[in-house]
């Protein structure tokens, strides 16, 4: 558990010194601002959608906490090449990893790196931090122009 831990440290810490895919996107044409209202984090995720429903750019700017800007990096490297459908189901995975309805080493062949996130769902008071872009990217491709984790309708809690 100790090894799991460090390696979750080292990878916030580093996606959140060096985030990658950091900035506007050129050529996006999917947009959305995302909120967490309790925490501070806002960011806005932009994704370029070609033709043929495969996202090939996606970028984010803004300001969080550390998981929520490390979550958002890793994001990005997973879902860019990915067609839509299958970068939604890569979202929800990752939700119901973090809300305890998957279990990242039995009930997905999708999470991959991604698995670090996994110690947040111990610490629900972070959970919101690190699935906000995620929520803010869902937001976009169904052409919404923004989200916030304290709406009407919350992200992780519908």
């Amino acid at each position: 558990m100790s090894n799991l831990r460090e390696l979750y440290q080292e990878v916030i810490l580093d996606h959140n010194d060096n985030p990658r895919n950091f900035g506007e996107c050129v050529g996006a044409n999917r947009h959305a601002k995302g909120d967490n209202p309790l925490c501070g984090d806002k960011y806005v995720v932009e994704a370029k959608v070609d033709d043929d429903d495969t996202l090939s750019e996606v970028c984010f700017h803004g300001d969080g906490c550390a998981i929520s800007k490390a979550a958002a990096s890793m994001m990005t490297q997973h879902v860019k090449g990915l067609p839509v459908d299958e970068a939604e189901a890569l979202i929800e995975e990752f939700r119901g990893m973090l809300t305890g309805d998957i279990d990242p080493e039995t009930d997905s062949e999708n999470l991959d790196h991604l698995k670090v996130f996994k110690s947040v769902s111990t610490r629900p008071e972070r959970i919101k931090c690190a699935v906000l872009a995620w929520h803010t990217l869902h937001a976009a491709l169904e052409g919404k122009d923004s989200i916030s984790t304290e709406g009407d309708e919350d992200p992780v809690e519908a």
